[in-house]
């Protein structure tokens, strides 16, 4: 089975982790094998210290990897900040930002390789192989080759100004009231090699609960992604990432109001009503009625506490795909 995803940070990652539990929980003799490739959120990405700096990507790697720091959800599991630490006594800047030893060597080989003309997707696919995930049958891709980065505006006692995305959402704690989102670079982005293929030649598309405005959002932004969603005759299956109107993880709802959407699960599955087959709902929000009278609803606690309940998720959110494949 060849599983396409469209995957943030914390939340995808913790979702796929559980559909990888499922998966090879459910895996014998008599089974398929399965290939799972993600195609992750670029438009995060920073640079810091002169080092580039892809945290939804080392978020999806380290927590399919098993090396994420659980607590956090984000970063390296028994992580150290020495270097961080000798930063701030030199007086560099941003500070906001923490980065741990182990994290930075990620930061640097990443830097190195394309200092050295490596693209972005080759230098993730070294990556990937780091932390074993080929021979798990995933591949990570980024959803394009390109430099993109999501900058917010937002209006304090500065004035109107443009903020990069991770000091409006990690310094901030997206508590600024953001203007509108600008996605610098998005309109010269083209999607990584094997991103349209990836999806075109599915059997199951998914769309993990993840933000749909700055991690789902942003793939779909990229030329040529969304039509071929429109056009895949795989079935999309997506998980609402809010419960009873409040984000299962993260800034969801400051994001959505950005944009002029109601923390609602229905409004966000609006925002993929042109090529969404079926959403995964919480029983909290049960009840709902969809845009399209076509697109199937299926309701099951929604609450990642640990990696079985997420495998739960991603189980149903797969059975859903399966039952809908012609």
């Amino acid at each position: 089975m060849r599983i396409t995803a469209l995957a943030g940070g914390v939340g995808g990652a913790r979702f796929l982790r559980g559909l990888l539990h499922h998966l090879e929980s459910v895996s014998g003799p008599d089974t398929a094998p399965h290939d799972l490739t993600i195609v992750a959120n670029t438009g995060d990405d920073i640079t810091l210290f002169g080092l580039r700096v892809s945290p939804d990507i080392d978020t999806l790697l380290y927590t399919l990897g098993g090396g994420i720091s659980e607590a956090q959800g984000w970063g390296r599991a028994g992580e150290s900040h020495r270097v961080q630490s000798e930063l701030a006594a030199y007086g560099a800047q941003p500070q906001w930002f923490g980065l741990g030893d182990l994290d930075f060597a990620t930061h640097i080989v990443r830097s190195q390789w394309l200092g050295q003309g490596a693209t972005l997707s080759e230098v993730t696919s070294r990556l990937a192989s780091r932390w074993g995930l080929p021979d798990r049958g995933v591949r990570v891709m980024p959803m394009t080759d390109a430099p993109v980065e999501t900058h917010v505006v937002v209006e304090d006692e500065q004035g109107q100004r443009a903020i990069h995305f991770q000091e409006w959402w990690v310094r901030h704690g997206a508590t600024l009231p953001a203007q509108r989102f600008v996605v610098a670079g998005l309109d010269r982005a083209a999607p990584a090699p094997g991103v349209l293929e990836a999806i075109r030649d599915a059997d199951v598309i998914l769309l993990p609960p993840s933000n749909p405005v700055v991690s789902i959002g942003i793939i779909l932004g990229i030329p040529g992604v969304r039509d071929a969603l429109r056009g895949s005759r795989a079935p999309v299956v997506g998980v609402s990432p809010l419960i009873d109107g409040q984000p299962v993880r993260g800034h969801a709802d400051a994001c959505l109001a950005a944009i002029g959407v109601p923390s609602t699960s229905v409004a966000v599955a609006g925002l993929y009503e042109d090529f969404l087959d079926a959403w995964l709902i919480d029983p909290a929000d049960a009840g709902i009625r969809l845009p399209r009278a076509r697109v199937a609803i299926h309701q099951g606690p929604l609450l990642m506490r640990d990696v079985e309940s997420a495998a739960d998720i991603a189980g149903a959110a797969l059975a859903l795909a399966t039952d809908l494949r012609p």
